[in-house]
């Protein structure tokens, strides 16, 4: 018999156990954080100078502040960086390859832009515009490029650069990259024994980002379902709670859990939901130690996500000094019989468009589990894309209608009875640009010499760009992105207003950015803090949880029960033993 856990805690193992750079290292070049389901393939190549600038301004920085060598910069990159992943071992290997090269070029004070465009890590076509991070050469780009080929021109590095750098292409890394891609893709756990979708492994879609499993051997074992037999002889919600209570014979799961209305938390988002986030200690050369790269290989292998931070579903504590929970923690604080039932159906470039693609990866019997809370935010992707002209591929409010009808549909299909459904609007992108085009980027810190406004352009042209509608010097354009997110809000607002279904009640919510400012503003900070510093664009981790109490407008001004009324449940005072 297994009686409660007197310390019952929702934070799960922190380990991460080894795995090879191949399963990887595709997801650390080309992350993707916009909607990119129609990019052509040259895109691609300029992913891989995108890339390139970040790192060997890493490494010309480094020679700086530690007034080195190049070659000793390029050293001291690879000792930061951790054995797992083989990432310290790759990262010699691209020294070994490149690194000459590199260091000629640097030396002859060539910048990041035109060592990259040296190296042909991007051809720039006929018509191409030239594509650019740092301020430009006094002389002429044609005659610094021209300068530059010459000090390389023996070099064997080019025939290899113009085929390509996909790691993955290589023979004896495709099978396990297409694994991993597949994983991704489908949003499935990679280990999961028993296919219940519910993993005991930490990252690639495990439980980072939906509830652990406590047996990965039994399909029938999984969290958000209700207890066989009252959990009398096995945990088979994994909640922590079962066996008999000797005292009185009563099962423990019925005396702690009955009547409590126990809520699962599943969250359909974007990138901003799956908490997107690379470190600014990762590039900020000021600032990189032996400590800088310790969570990278954890980082990677959740494709640069975050889940278990996010303000939906994480389940470890702020590491922003923030004291507000995310929404998992705030239903199990209230209902521990909620322990485990979470699940962020959350990808990077997500959108209306594409949702259908991994919705399935949701987990909910609606004859087996317990009813859940569903929130749909799908806040950027519908607006936003990398396009050299973003409107027309922007949704329509009549195909994001169609889209989400769908989505409610399948909803409806799965959801057990009593559930709740959450659609979020969309918010007004243009406080990127507003709080951030004239101050530094990291990378531009330490010379002064990037802005978010340079970084913006350059993604820009690149067409990389996760949001070229807000992140964009023409005004015109920004507006135009936010009335067709003010649009598609509306939408999400009449479909909840005018919907019913027959196993959850529809609600509408506003992305109350500006009443999170206002609390941020409140607590001493400022308003540009609350945007990811690297990438100029996610919310960060402080954003989502700031949110102000949940009001759930429905049916014009009706006020229906807020999000933690709706949770809120007769949970038994036998509870506090927790």
């Amino acid at each position: 018999m297994h009686p409660p856990v007197g310390t019952l805690r929702a934070q799960e193992d922190r380990g991460n156990p080894d795995f090879t750079v191949a399963d990887v290292v595709k997801l650390s070049l080309c992350p993707e954080t916009g909607d990119r389901t129609s990019r052509p393939k040259h895109h691609q190549t300029l992913q891989h100078l995108e890339g390139c600038v970040l790192v060997v301004s890493v490494i010309e920085q480094l020679a700086q502040v530690h007034n080195s060598t190049v070659q000793a910069s390029m050293e001291r990159l690879c000792s930061y960086l951790p054995e797992k992943l083989f990432l310290k071992t790759t990262c010699y290997l691209v020294i070994d390859k490149f690194g000459s090269d590199i260091i000629k070029l640097l030396s002859a004070d060539m910048n990041a832009d035109v060592v990259c465009h040296t190296l042909e890590f991007c051809k720039q076509n006929t018509g191409q515009p030239l594509c650019h991070l740092y301020p430009l050469p006094k002389e002429t780009w044609k005659f610094t490029l021209e300068k530059a080929r010459r000090i390389v021109k023996k070099s064997p590095i080019l025939r290899y650069s113009r085929s390509g750098s996909d790691i993955c292409s290589l023979p004896i890394l495709a099978k396990i990259c297409q694994k991993i891609k597949s994983a991704i893709e489908q949003s499935v756990p990679f280990k999961d024994v028993d296919s219940d979708k519910y993993s005991v492994f930490p990252t690639l879609r495990g439980y980072h980002w939906r509830g652990r499993d406590c047996n990965d051997s039994d399909e029938s074992v999984y969290p958000g379902r209700r207890p066989d037999n009252w959990d009398v002889h096995q945990d088979s919600n994994c909640n922590g709670i079962w066996g008999i209570d000797p005292k009185d014979g009563i099962p423990y799961e019925k005396k702690f859990c009955k009547g409590s209305q126990p809520k699962g938390i599943i969250l359909l988002g974007d990138s901003a939901g799956a908490h997107f986030h690379i470190s600014p200690e990762w590039i900020t050369a000021s600032q990189m130690s032996l400590n800088s790269f310790i969570n990278l290989p954890t980082a990677l292998t959740d494709e640069l996500d975050w889940p278990q931070l996010s303000g939906v579903t994480g389940f470890l504590d702020s590491t922003v000094g923030i004291e507000e929970k995310s929404i998992y923690l705030r239903l199990w604080k209230r209902n521990h019989c909620n322990h485990r039932d979470y699940q962020n159906i959350s990808r990077n470039g997500a959108s209306s468009r594409n949702l259908k693609k991994f919705i399935e990866s949701l987990s909910r019997n609606k004859m087996l589990d317990y009813p859940a809370i569903v929130i749909y935010a799908m806040i950027g992707n519908d607006v936003c894309n990398g396009k050299s002209d973003p409107v027309p591929a922007m949704t329509t409010p009549e195909k994001l209608y169609s889209n989400v009808m769908q989505t409610l549909k399948h909803l409806n299909s799965h959801l057990p009875d009593g559930s709740h459904v959450i659609l979020y609007g969309l918010p007004d992108g243009t406080f990127l640009w507003d709080n951030l085009h004239n101050r530094y980027h990291p990378l531009g810190q330490l010379n002064k010499d990037v802005t978010y406004a340079h970084l913006y352009s350059f993604l820009n042209c690149l067409q990389v760009s996760p949001c070229h509608g807000w992140m964009s010097s023409n005004k015109t354009l920004r507006t135009l992105t936010s009335e067709r997110a003010e649009q598609l809000s509306n939408t999400l607002k009449k479909i909840a207003a005018s919907e019913k279904f027959t196993n959850f009640d529809l609600f509408y919510m506003d992305f109350a950015f500006h009443e999170i400012i206002q609390e941020w503003q409140k607590r001493g900070g400022q308003p540009w803090q609350l945007i990811e510093p690297v990438d100029g664009f996610h919310p960060n981790e402080a954003q989502p949880v700031l949110m102000p109490g949940v009001r759930i407008t429905s049916k014009g001004t009706r006020r229906v029960p807020t999000l933690q009324q709706m949770s809120k449940s007769g949970v038994p005072q036998m509870l506090s033993k927790f």
